[in-house]
């Protein structure tokens, strides 16, 4: 089954990290990244550009606006994708993402979403 990690973050906290400790903890994901490949459990990841764009029916027309669609401290930075055996598996990758540790739970955090299948019938 696939999951959709959607990780989390905060422009306050990203920013404080001095150079040395915001390039390790990038290693540090560089790592997890190539473990997941390594194991053939990660499909994709991808960082985001800040500049989202929200796209709503506004009187009965497409309008799009600036920015996620939620006002948040925190905002999507980034997202992966992983094909695993079990919900089990999915949680035990999210859990061991090496940026969740930062911010004592105001740094943002990763959300897990089974992604639908085609009934290939």
């Amino acid at each position: 089954m696939k999951y959709l990690m959607l990780i989390y973050g905060n422009d306050e906290i990203w920013s404080s990290l001095p150079d040395g400790e915001l390039a390790a903890l990038i290693d540090r994901v560089d790592t997890f990244n190539q473990t997941l490949r390594a194991s053939g459990e990660l499909v994709d990841s991808q960082g985001l550009e800040t500049r989202p764009r929200a796209v709503r029916f506004v009187d009965d027309v497409p309008v799009v606006t600036d920015g996620p669609y939620l006002e948040a401290k925190e905002y999507v930075g980034s997202y992966f994708v992983v094909d695993v055996a079990s919900e089990q598996r999915a949680l035990e990758i999210a859990r061991s993402y090496p940026a969740l540790r930062f911010g004592s739970g105001t740094g943002g955090g990763i959300e897990v979403w089974p992604l639908m299948t085609r009934d290939e019938h």
